[in-house]
């Protein structure tokens, strides 16, 4: 065994999490420091700020880069440092990119109590930043957010996404052995940071964000949340194991997703050819597009909390999906949507589509590939049928 090895078991023996888990405070100014010096983070910042500059003189770009990035962070020692200039930039995109940011529910959660979180998935960064935001309005701490490993193939991505405490979910782990050994870790380190830490954590309840926008929960990631407390007590049961972590459902809708098309493309491809390869940075360009896209209005509902009365994963999924079904809002976008397919009429309420309203779809939809318009209405009209329960089981 190496002195490295042995530096990284006596780390583990400390901290068993610290492979997975967000920075804190103490790493701040060592990950600030190397991300200043990243080249592939001051190239790919350069390519998107100074385009022009980054093409012939792209070490002066990048030196420029490193400056502004050092000056940006000069006053961040902590997470929650971090976390505020984070916050600048969400009011920003929210005031650039969004008509309207609406909160429901988080005034009947206690706010001096950690609760997972567990949320339908459109946005690979949005969906979690808008709980964040949600919480810092409200005065509240912050969440840890699940994020799986596939998305973290840079370094720089890494080191950004744990400073914005983010955890690693293990998606990339070969052999069952040892996916059942990082689920476990995984498992503890949930349950560590609910009842021990008192912190909350979002987790999106399937892997993969719901492209055909059709919200269903994965019981096999309830599994692996109750994996920790079942291995100590064989016999307690899953809805004391769920009851516990103090499981709420949250729901997030957005009149018009910026990845629409995107989505569309790769469920047009999937249908018609049987697979669908990723470009090498689609994920991070998938970030950039939510970010920056017109969003229209955004609800966001947070349920209530589960109790113990379960006795298993698929009646815990059923609950959390009924209540991500029932706090979905339902925008113009989706009816309209519905009524281009001409199906389902007895479904549509146009009762609140305005001729703006409809205005904006059609401006929409003439941006899409003919080819792509029957998956791109499928994501909006989907939510109206699910709510009626007329999606096929």
């Amino acid at each position: 065994m190496t002195e490295t090895d042995n530096d990284n078991t006596a780390m583990q023996d400390v901290d068993p999490w610290a492979g997975i888990r967000p920075y804190q405070d103490d790493e701040v100014a060592e990950v600030l420091s190397r991300l200043s010096h990243d080249t592939e983070l001051l190239t790919a910042l350069t390519r998107f700020r100074l385009p022009r500059l980054s093409r012939y003189l792209p070490g002066l770009s990048r030196t420029l880069a490193s400056i502004a990035i050092r000056r940006e962070v000069r006053d961040v020692t902590s997470v929650h440092d971090f976390q505020m200039r984070l916050a600048n930039y969400m009011q920003r995109m929210i005031r650039t990119s969004t008509d309207e940011f609406r909160v429901e529910g988080l005034d009947a959660l206690d706010p001096d109590t950690a609760y997972l979180f567990i949320g339908n998935h459109r946005d690979i960064s949005l969906d979690p930043a808008f709980v964040n935001f949600a919480l810092y309005q409200a005065g509240r701490d912050t969440v840890r957010i699940a994020i799986g490993d596939n998305l973290l193939k840079k370094p720089y991505v890494t080191d950004l996404m744990r400073l914005n405490k983010s955890f690693i979910v293990p998606r990339s782990a070969r052999g069952k052995r040892a996916m059942l050994a990082a689920y476990q870790q995984l498992s503890g380190y949930i349950r560590h940071s609910i009842l021990e830490d008192n912190h909350s954590i979002w987790m999106a309840q399937r892997e993969g964000r719901a492209k055909d926008g059709i919200d269903r929960t994965d019981p096999a990631i309830l599994k692996m949340m109750t994996m920790a407390r079942r291995s100590r007590e064989r016999d307690v049961s899953i809805g004391e194991a769920i009851h516990e972590l103090r499981l709420v459902p949250v729901s997030i809708s957005y009149e018009y997703d910026p990845c629409d098309i995107q989505k569309a493309r790769e469920l047009h491809a999937l249908h018609t050819s049987g697979n669908y390869a990723k470009s090498q940075f689609e994920d991070i360009q998938s970030i950039v597009t939510g970010i920056t896209g017109a969003k229209g209005r955004v609800k966001l509902r947070f349920g209530t909390p589960l109790g113990a009365e379960f006795s298993s994963t698929n009646e815990v999924a059923a609950e959390i999906d009924r209540q991500v079904l029932s706090g979905y809002h339902l925008f113009p976008s989706h009816y309209l949507a519905l009524e281009a397919l001409g199906d389902a009429p007895e479904l549509l309420d146009l009762s609140e589509v305005s001729a703006a309203d409809r205005s904006r779809f059609r401006a929409r939809l003439q941006e899409v590939p003919t080819e792509l318009r029957d998956w791109w209405l499928a994501q909006y009209a989907n939510p109206v049928r699910s709510k009626a329960g007329r999606l096929p089981s």
